[in-house]
């Protein structure tokens, strides 16, 4: 057994007590951030309204357990001159000792971790039949409640609801989410808070004089801040630290515990990364990873302060957090005044994925120094606005000055302004550019996060080549329907196009699609269509197809399959071979060439005729029918001349029906 030795050393005194057992309160006087809750339990006992059941839900280490402790201390108080249920308890009560220890026979604490069971909950029912004792009230103190079982729960309602009125029951959980509506209708719920980071460094700071250890300040500081508001994790990682400092809690001794980097470090790091300064960054994390800083940490500590000035730039107030150092707010609260909140959530993207991807890497180092290098060239690229800005200035006519990027040792902050889409600047056409990175483009505006850093020359080419696309693009000729005959005195179909656009206009998805995908135009005539099928086609799509005519245009449709070589395609084939060309002739085009060299990664992926109609596009819900299309058949004749009497798939019936039908 661990103990502590008296003053000259000679011989043990008493066993060593960790400060979250040697510190726990003894009464709702010592409860630290809870005076919501001690303000109701007070007034509820002083008139006598005291509840059959109590729900105490909170983070860990608030003090759920501890409470529970308290109420039944409360509940049980007696004295010489106290004979009821009281919450101020300031001398010893005859009860107290035994309950604060969890060993008085009237309070019994149950681990519902350990006994999840409906057998467990038949003893208790069994036992509250009969009265305490020794103290006022038999308590029953069930910690993480919510890991019973659901027949546990059943079978404890009803006592629940209607205990003996010597009976009472707390509950503590964490989940409260997890407890049955049922069980938290019939208790009293109170939700313990975190702790502030002011009133946690005083309460160290207490405990620590009380200990006889010197602290600093910002010890304290971070102490406070990694417990997340916890008394008991803060107690805990204050062990650690006089441990760790051999009786004394210092900065340097709290942040190699902790394995953090210096903060004002880490404000460093982040202003490099601002100011585009991969080289410097590298360096500096390099040098913290030498001094025991872990990356992964380093890079939730960027994501940390990205956090901070962030809300800085919106709630200013938030500086007087006791949780911050003055330096930390100053320089935090500068920062916000100086970057775009575009800037600063690109930024807090970027460090999260980091943090995942550093978590899973093989080498934590080399994939936060690749994350690292990638924020500080996203900081550098152009914004969106100032894209906008070269296109209408270089499309009024007038020049570009660019100035190259600043120096490294100033943060570079781009501005506050909105992005802007408009990315051509021509009447004719447009085209878009897309990035083919690992990174991808960063808020879908231009392709920032893995292009390199450029001058002001590459930059004003890159504006001058996205300006000029519609130089190839406007001399592109409209697409030639397929050569097929028509009636002009027929109907208005006279080609598979005009098949396509009806199907578009009566927002047929799956039907457009099949057309686009499967029919070969042959001929069209009024009342009758003459196509060829692709070898996938489904095998009830001619018949299908007759139905719909009908119902679209309000006459009957023969729709043939002709038989053998058709040296036509698809409209499908046709729009992408439409495409492949004009994305080549973009690819050739100097200017555009330009544009892809400014932007290494980079690539043409449509091109569009500003004067074309927006294509009418098919739902995801067709595509994904059509996917589980059954596979198509071979077609040996036309359908009209094959004799129904002969043996065929049952799905052809319907379209032979029809075919015979408009024949007579």
């Amino acid at each position: 057994m661990v103990t502590q030795q008296d003053s000259d050393g000679t011989g043990p005194v008493s066993p060593y007590r960790v400060l979250a057992r040697k510190y726990r309160p003894q009464s709702f006087d010592d409860l630290i951030g809870q005076e919501p809750m001690v303000r109701t339990l007070t007034n509820a006992f002083d008139v006598g309204r005291i509840a059959q059941a109590w729900m105490l839900t909170g983070v860990r280490g608030v003090g759920k357990t501890t409470t529970a402790r308290i109420l039944a201390r409360a509940l049980n108080y007696e004295t010489d001159t106290v004979h009821r249920p009281s919450i101020r308890m300031d001398a010893p009560g005859l009860h107290d000792k035994a309950i604060m220890e969890g060993r008085h026979v009237d309070v019994v604490e149950m681990d519902a971790a350990s006994h999840t069971g409906i057998d467990d909950i038949r003893e208790i029912i069994e036992q509250v039949r009969y009265r305490p004792v020794s103290a006022r009230y038999k308590v029953y103190i069930i910690d993480e409640v919510h890991m019973l079982s659901t027949q546990a729960f059943n079978g404890l309602l009803k006592t629940l609801e209607e205990p003996p009125e010597h009976v009472k029951f707390v509950f503590a959980t964490t989940e409260i989410r997890k407890v049955p509506i049922t069980v938290l209708s019939r208790c009293q719920r109170f939700d313990l808070r975190r702790v502030e980071s002011a009133r946690m460094m005083s309460h160290l700071r207490k405990v620590l004089d009380a200990e006889a250890v010197e602290a600093e300040e910002e010890a304290l500081r971070l102490l406070a801040r990694a417990s997340e508001g916890s008394v008991r994790d803060a107690l805990s990682l204050t062990d650690q630290a006089i441990a760790h400092g051999a009786g004394r809690v210092s900065l340097e001794t709290v942040r190699d515990m902790l394995g953090l980097a210096d903060r004002a470090r880490i404000i460093d790091l982040f202003e490099m990364l601002m100011a585009g300064d991969a080289t410097a960054a590298l360096r500096e994390l390099r040098a913290q990873y030498a001094g025991g800083a872990d990356p992964q940490v380093v890079l939730a500590d960027l994501a940390d302060f990205t956090h901070l000035v962030t809300s800085l730039r919106f709630v200013p107030e938030a500086a007087g957090d006791a949780a911050l150092a003055p330096a930390e707010a100053e320089r935090g609260a500068g920062l916000a005044a100086r970057l775009s909140v575009r800037t600063l959530s690109e930024v807090w993207q970027l460090l999260l994925k980091a943090v995942e991807e550093t978590r899973l890497a093989a080498s934590p180092r080399q994939a936060a120094e690749m994350a690292l290098i990638r924020i500080a060239y996203a900081t550098t690229l152009p914004d969106p606005a100032e894209l906008a800005a070269m296109l209408r200035t270089m499309s009024d006519g007038g020049s570009v000055s660019i100035a190259a990027p600043p120096p490294a040792t100033t943060p570079a902050p781009r501005g506050d302004a909105g992005p802007s889409r408009d990315m051509t600047g021509g009447p004719d056409a447009v085209a878009a550019v897309g990035m083919a990175g690992p990174g991808g483009p960063l808020d879908g505006d231009a392709p920032r996060a893995m292009a390199p850093s450029m001058d002001g020359a590459a930059r004003a080419l890159a504006a001058r080549g996205a300006l000029s696309l519609h130089s190839f693009a406007a001399s592109e000729p409209r697409p030639v329907a397929a050569p097929v005959l028509a009636d002009d005195t027929g109907p208005s179909l006279r080609s598979l196009e005009d098949l396509d656009r009806l199907a578009a206009e009566k927002r047929d998805s799956l039907t457009r699609l099949r057309i686009r995908r499967y029919l070969l135009p042959v001929r069209v005539e009024p009342g009758r269509l003459e196509v060829g099928l692709v070898d996938d086609a489904p095998a009830t799509f001619p018949g299908e197809l007759s139905r719909k005519l009908f119902e679209w245009t309000g006459r009957r449709w023969i729709v043939t399959v002709a038989t053998g070589p058709i040296d036509a395609t698809t409209l499908e084939e046709q729009a992408e071979a439409r495409r492949r060309r004009l994305v080549e002739e973009a690819q050739g085009h100097p200017d555009v060439a330009a544009l892809l060299a400014a932007f290494p990664g980079a690539r043409v992926s449509e091109v569009r005729l500003r004067t074309e109609p927006e294509p009418e596009p098919i739902e995801p819900a067709a595509l994904a029918e059509a996917s589980a299309d059954p596979a198509g058949f071979d077609v040996a004749a036309p359908l009209d001349d094959i004799d129904p009497q002969d043996d065929m798939p049952d799905a052809l019936a319907p379209a032979l029906d029809d075919d015979d039908e408009t024949e007579e």
